[in-house]
């Protein structure tokens, strides 16, 4: 059984099997969660991503952890927004697949997601709250891999907003209360 929660915190700081890094294309770092990830996990991180050659929106890469408390880093790309009508919702989507895809094949238990996009790519924080729940209990319904899922909020406004829709989530599954 897989538990789902929500953190607000730092993400460079979790002691978990992966984070996920919420990435620009070229994955050499940026402004953000990936400028936090990159200062905090060391020069070795840009040495490694600079093999990566890039990612595309949507998709993601794994890395080691290096100075991170987290034993990996998945990096991935999240959609700018726009207005919604070109695929947006969709992009955002497969990031957190993705990143949970990569985490079964290497036999994670455990991974800490930032909200990905929210920042300066402007996705809306409550559909990309919305969007980020569904998706990760969906995957979770087919592969259970995976014991614990964190969502990890730098904001106060944004832990709010995840842990009503949570909560929410949770009162959907009533026989599996607080865990998916």
């Amino acid at each position: 059984m897989t538990t789902l929660k929500v953190l607000q915190a730092d993400i460079t700081t979790l002691a978990v099997d992966a984070v996920v890094n919420a990435a620009n294309s070229s994955l050499l770092g940026g402004g953000g969660v990936d400028g936090a990830i990159h200062r905090a996990a060391g020069a070795g991180l840009i040495e490694e991503c600079r093999g990566l050659g890039g990612c595309k929106t949507g998709d993601a890469r794994i890395t080691r952890g290096y100075n991170l408390p987290a034993r990996f880093i998945i990096h991935t790309v999240g959609p700018i927004w726009i207005d919604g009508s070109g695929g947006e919702q969709e992009l955002l989507a497969s990031c957190y697949r993705r990143s949970l895809e990569i985490a079964a094949e290497h036999g994670l238990n455990s991974i800490a997601f930032p909200a990905i996009s929210t920042g300066i790519y402007g996705f809306p924080i409550r559909l990309a709250a919305q969007t980020a729940i569904d998706t990760v209990t969906g995957f979770l319904r087919s592969s259970v891999s995976l014991r614990e899922v964190i969502f990890c909020c730098f904001s106060s406004g944004d832990f709010m907003i995840y842990d009503e829709l949570l909560s929410d989530a949770r009162h959907e599954m009533p026989s599996r209360r607080g865990s998916v």
